[in-house]
C-alpha cells in the first residue's frame, strides 16, 4: 500500500510546489484582493446611498444578495477559466516537453502520476476558490452588514465548479493540447450555463425540448446545476418569500437565471460525486493507452 501513497504525496507535492513556482497563487492572490477590495468598496458606497435616500433595510438586504449572486456569477467564470488554465497542462505540457518519460521512468505509475496531479490541483483549485468566496462574503458583510444565509455553502458550490471544470480539463489534457484542452472546457462551461437559462425559459414558455435539453447538460456536466446551489445558498429566505408573494408562478420564476427556489436534491449531489470517479476513471484509462 505505501507503495502506491508514498509516490502519489510525491506527485501531489511537486504539483503544488510547480503551482507556487510558477506564480499562480500569487498572480491570483493579489489580484483576488483588488476585486474584493475594489467590489467592498462599492457595496459600501451603494448601501451608504441607499440609506440616505430613505430606503428600506429590506430593500437594501434584497438589493445587496442580489448583487452578491452577479459578483459570483461572474466570478464562477474566473474561476473556470482558472482551473482550465492550470489544468490544461497537467499532462500535455509534460508529454510535449518529454518530462514525462522521465517521471514515469522511476516506480511510478501512470494512474498514480495522474490521480497525484489531479488531487494536488484540486487542493490549488479548490482552496483558492473557497478562500477568495468567502473573503468577498466577509467584504460584503462589513461594507453593508449583511451576509448570505449560508456562506459556506455558497463557496463551496463555487469552489466545486471549479473543481468540475479542472476534472474535465485534465481529461482532455491526456489526449489534447493545452490550449486546445483549456478552451473546450471553458466553452463548454459556458454553453451549459446558456443551456440552463434556456431551461429556465422552457419552463416558462413551456418548452419540452429546451427543458430536456437542460436536464441532460446538468447531467454530463454539472456545472450549472452546483451554479444554482451557489444562488440558493446566497438568497436570503426574504427572497424567496418576496418572489412567492409576488404573485409571479413557478414557471415565470425558473426564467430567472439568478433564482433558485430550492437547492439541489440529495440524489443530484450523488451524482455529482459519481460523475467525478467516471470523468477521472477515464482520464485514468485514456492516459493509460496513451502513446508517450
Amino acid at each position: 500500500m505505501s507503495s502506491i501513497i508514498l509516490p502519489l504525496l510525491v506527485i501531489v507535492r511537486l504539483t503544488i510546489l510547480d503551482a507556487f513556482r510558477r506564480r499562480i497563487l500569487w498572480v491570483l492572490f493579489i489580484l483576488t484582493v483588488v476585486v474584493v477590495g475594489i467590489s467592498g468598496i462599492g457595496f459600501e458606497r451603494l448601501v451608504t446611498l441607499a440609506r440616505q435616500n430613505g430606503s428600506s433595510e429590506l430593500l437594501i438586504q434584497l438589493g445587496v444578495s442580489q448583487m452578491l449572486i452577479v459578483v459570483a456569477f461572474m466570478f464562477s467564470f474566473i474561476l473556470a477559466m482558472t482551473a482550465a488554465f492550470i489544468g490544461a497542462p497537467a499532462v500535455a505540457a509534460d508529454i510535449e516537453s518529454g518530462v514525462l518519460l522521465a517521471i514515469l521512468a522511476r516506480p511510478i505509475g501512470r494512474s498514480t502520476f495522474l490521480v497525484g496531479r489531479w488531487l494536488g490541483l484540486v487542493l490549488v483549485a479548490g482552496s483558492y476558490a473557497l478562500a477568495s468566496g468567502l473573503l468577498e462574503i466577509l467584504a460584503m458583510k462589513l461594507a453593508s452588514g449583511y451576509a448570505p444565509p449560508d456562506p459556506l455553502g455558497a463557496a463551496g458550490a463555487i469552489a466545486l465548479q471549479a473543481v468540475l471544470v479542472l476534472t474535465l480539463t485534465v481529461l482532455f489534457s491526456t489526449r489534447l493540447p493545452s490550449i486546445a484542452g483549456g478552451a473546450i472546457t471553458v466553452v463548454l462551461f459556458g454553453m451549459c450555463w446558456i443551456a440552463g437559462v434556456l431551461g429556465g425559459l422552457g419552463i416558462y414558455l413551456k418548452a419540452d425540448l429546451l427543458e430536456q435539453v437542460a436536464a441532460i447538460t446538468r447531467v454530463v456536466f454539472p456545472t450549472d446545476g452546483i451554479w444554482r446551489a451557489a444562488i440558493f445558498a446566497l438568497e436570503p429566505q426574504v427572497v424567496i418569500a418576496v418572489a412567492s408573494d409576488s404573485g409571479r408562478s413557478s414557471e415565470q420564476l425558473a426564467a430567472n437565471p439568478f433564482y433558485a427556489a430550492t437547492g439541489p436534491s440529495t440524489a443530484y449531489l450523488a451524482w455529482v460525486a459519481a460523475w467525478f470517479v467516471i470523468v477521472l476513471g477515464l482520464a485514468v484509462l485514456s492516459f493509460r493507452r496513451r502513446e508517450l
